[in-house]
């Protein structure tokens, strides 16, 4: 239940995030965004750092480099979120993220990249893409 919850506040953060963003780089444009994002993600993110105390850093030199890069795609989630905003909406363009980011999970669950576990998908997790994807078509028109 508590993944549920964290997993509905994180996408409705994300949405409030990429209207926000869309709507700040109308002022600044969108790498300064981006930048503006990332920099007061970062500042929030060491205040609770701070806050809870956390002191475990003896396992980062134990963590494969190309993974620490993944706070470096931050920067183009943002640059692509708000461009497609900007030139779909916001309804359609993170539909198609939910998708995107759906598939591509999919995926790796599959092919067991990263390190995940490989999971078997079935005709219904298939079934249920595919709907997914007809809704976005359909909100299209």
């Amino acid at each position: 239940m508590k993944g549920s919850l964290f997993a509905l506040l994180g996408g409705a953060l994300i949405t409030l995030q990429g209207v926000a963003n869309s709507r700040i780089s109308q002022d600044i444009g969108t790498w300064q965004t981006a930048t503006v994002t990332q920099f007061t993600g970062f500042i929030a993110a060491l205040l609770i750092l701070i806050f809870v105390r956390d002191r475990n850093w003896t396992k980062l030199k134990q963590v494969n480099p190309l993974y620490l890069s993944g706070g470096a795609l931050g920067a183009f989630i943002i640059f692509s979120n708000i461009t497609a905003i900007h030139h779909i909406g916001a309804t359609l363009a993170i539909s198609i993220v939910l998708i995107a980011q759906l598939c591509l999970t999919f995926i790796i669950d599959i092919k067991g990249w990263f390190g995940v576990l490989k999971q078997k998908m079935s005709l219904s997790q298939c079934i249920g893409i595919g709907l997914m994807i007809a809704g976005v078509v359909i909100l299209r028109f």
